[in-house]
């Protein structure tokens, strides 16, 4: 079985939610850290807009930070994020082998629905779990044993697709291989990513053979 992280990995989003935390900052009169920005980047999103609202004093309260961070972001899950070069292409040899793949994801439900739709590859998925089913962000291995649980797949038998080295630990802590996928988000993080993973990529294309 072969379970996919989707932000980062099978999409080229996390520019996305870099610009969205920018303007959402400056719109506030803040500055943007890397400190932040690693925090943000692999918490789950409801402890990431508390940890924004603690941070920063905010008078919003954590779940009006997270709906104006969701409205900024559908329109680009719903009409513009495209796939990762050749992501289309790897996920067709897949099913054209008999693969079982699965979803595993920090992104909001509904962004995840948007995305898996507009750009064609939901009927690849034999089912899509979130960080909302486990309350936990994916540094932890729950998501991935939940995701191994629901198609009755032992973790040894599983191997994880990430772009983040968070999870990358998370999915090891699990029991599962995992495949490093290159992205620019996490490129300072490059030699570690190759040193923990059992295979690190820069382009789904080194695996279509």
């Amino acid at each position: 079985m072969t379970i996919f992280d989707l932000d980062g990995t099978l999409i080229d989003s996390n520019g996305v939610w870099l610009q969205i935390d920018l303007k959402f900052l400056e719109d506030r009169g803040l500055l943007h850290s890397r400190e932040y920005s690693e925090y943000v980047s692999h918490a789950t999103y409801q402890n990431a807009a508390a940890y924004t609202k603690s941070l920063f004093h905010l008078p919003e309260t954590a779940a009006e930070i997270l709906q104006i961070w969701s409205e900024m972001a559908y329109e680009a899950y719903a009409k513009t994020i495209r796939l990762k070069p050749f992501a289309r292409d790897y996920l067709s040899l897949l099913s054209s082998r008999g693969e079982t793949m699965a979803i595993a994801t920090s992104c909001m439900d509904h962004l995840c629905s948007a995305v898996l739709e507009q750009t064609g590859i939901r009927p690849f998925f034999s089912s899509v779990t979130t960080v909302r089913e486990i309350s936990r962000d994916k540094s932890s291995p729950d998501i991935f044993l939940l995701a191994a649980e629901k198609e009755g797949v032992a973790p040894a038998q599983c191997t994880v697709f990430e772009d983040s080295p968070y999870a990358c630990r998370g999915a090891k802590a699990a029991g599962m291989k995992v495949v490093g996928v290159y992205d620019s988000f996490f490129s300072s993080y490059q030699r570690e990513m190759e040193t923990l993973c059992d295979r690190y990529i820069i382009s789904f294309r080194e695996l279509l053979h």
